[in-house]
């Protein structure tokens, strides 16, 4: 994904959070281990969430990706001294497709 379209669907993912009560804390977050698109906060959880576009943002999801937020989200937590702050953290995925978001929370494989 291009630079530019990865912004635009990293803004339609921002706009969709809000909406739905969620405070933005950081945006493309950098550690050795990789980047987290959006770290946002709902209530008293934490969220570390990836954005992936296209005709099959969800395939693009994979393993390995997955991997790689959790162990940025650990050095996020280290920095900050947030983790004991909030009850629940997870690691989510908004897929956007041509006319529609999906927020799948807490993912795995």
């Amino acid at each position: 994904m291009s630079r530019k379209k990865g912004f635009i669907a990293e803004e339609k993912a921002v706009k969709f959070l809000k909406e739905r009560g969620f405070t933005i804390l950081n945006r493309n977050y950098y550690s050795q281990f990789g980047e987290i698109d959006i770290v946002a906060k709902n209530r008293n959880e934490l969220h570390f969430i990836e954005v992936k576009s296209g005709k099959n943002p969800m395939q693009n999801m994979t393993e390995k990706k997955l991997f790689k937020i959790l162990k940025t989200s650990e050095i996020f937590l280290q920095k900050m001294e947030w983790s004991e702050i909030y009850r629940d953290i997870f690691i989510d995925l908004i897929a956007i497709s041509e006319n529609e978001i999906d927020f799948i929370e807490n993912i795995s494989f």
